[in-house]
């Protein structure tokens, strides 16, 4: 593991008197995409501008690169930190053209490196012919392209992007989440992004806090969020799925209306324990031959795959997201089984 480049301890923020993180803990090291992910209002923000040297903490303290930042006697200026800010809204200069935008960091820099510079990040960001274009003659993804370039023009340690893909179509948004990753780890950036879009979250981050109510209930690598959430909360934000009823058979069994459901991970709770178990849509896989049967309630067309919402024949219903080659409609049975590779259950 590389060095730790940031690290907050036992954080405290408030807005007036309510008190938004509490016993906050956090630690980004050097090269590492990390992500805060969370409905609005669970304090992610907070944490961006604490950083940032926007927000005052009343306890604990924020370090970067081994040195105090921030804590409840002190507050560097936003502007001696060193970082890079990318907004949510780009945040660029009406008046400047791209060149000027991307330069408006570099004080002190002579024309001729400026000029280095941007043909440097305009490169990076693969927009190397609208140096003299300005915003309102870029698209939003390209206006996005110029704010990480900015960022990085300065050459920061560390860059917070606070929802940065919020205001682009879906499909953009995926695709611009791969670029800047690849653009991150190119030049050797660290980066903390918060946001509510788990899709974003997933394709950027190598790490993932999932926030709740000022604190991070899980902060893991995107496959485990999925696949080994830590309760039934992470269980329920992270992707898509539904909780069957069942119970415990042995320590890596679950009886439940679908069957016995059978997984890697092993449960030390006592046999014949009622157990919630999660199926995600890709735990169910078409198969005609099956005695496990379910009617299409409601089917959504993605292209590439269809996800199913069928009606089991006790009422309960779940999710099967099926290769776009089965084409069932509303009202079909179709026959199913289980191919579940990992156990996820939880007690009350």
């Amino acid at each position: 593991m590389t060095d730790s480049l940031l690290s907050l301890k036992d954080v405290a923020c408030a807005y007036d008197d309510r008190v938004v993180l509490n016993d906050f803990n956090l630690e980004v090291c050097a090269g590492q995409i990390v992500c805060l992910l969370g409905l609005s209002g669970c304090g992610k923000t907070t944490v961006l501008r604490a950083i940032a040297g926007f927000e005052p903490v009343i306890e604990g303290s924020i370090k970067l690169r081994n040195t105090i930042v921030s804590n409840s006697n002190f507050m560097l200026p936003p502007e001696k930190r060193g970082l890079g800010m990318v907004f949510q809204d780009y945040a660029l200069f009406p008046h400047m053209n791209v060149t000027d935008n991307i330069c408006f960091g570099l004080r002190g820099a002579t024309k001729s490196e400026k000029r280095n510079v941007s043909s440097e990040m305009l490169n990076m960001v693969g927009l190397s012919d609208m140096g003299e274009r300005f915003a309102h003659e870029l698209s939003g993804g390209q206006q996005q392209r110029i704010a990480l370039a900015r960022a990085l023009a300065v050459k920061p340690d560390l860059i917070l992007m606070d929802e940065p893909f919020s205001n682009l179509d879906v499909e953009l948004r995926e695709r611009l989440g791969v670029d800047v990753r690849e653009i991150l780890k190119e030049v050797g950036t660290s980066a903390i992004m918060v946001t509510h879009d788990q899709s974003e979250a997933f394709a950027l981050a190598d790490i993932v806090g999932v926030m709740q109510e000022g604190k991070i209930m899980q902060w893991d690598t995107p496959y485990n969020l999925y696949h080994e959430p830590v309760n039934k909360s992470v269980a329920g934000f992270v992707g898509q799925g539904v909780f069957l009823e069942g119970e415990l058979l042995t320590p890596k069994s679950v009886l439940t209306e679908m069957g016995v459901i059978q997984g890697s991970c092993s449960y030390s709770w006592e046999i014949g324990t009622k157990v919630d178990v999660l199926l995600r849509p890709d735990d169910i896989v078409p198969d005609p031959d099956s005695k496990l049967r379910g009617e299409v309630v409601y089917r959504a067309f993605r292209g590439a795959s269809i996800m199913y919402t069928l009606k089991l024949e006790s009422g309960n219903e779940v999710l099967a997201l099926f290769s776009g080659h089965f084409d069932y409609s509303v009202g079909d049975v179709i026959g199913f089984r289980l191919s579940v590779e990992h156990l996820i259950g939880f007690v009350e």
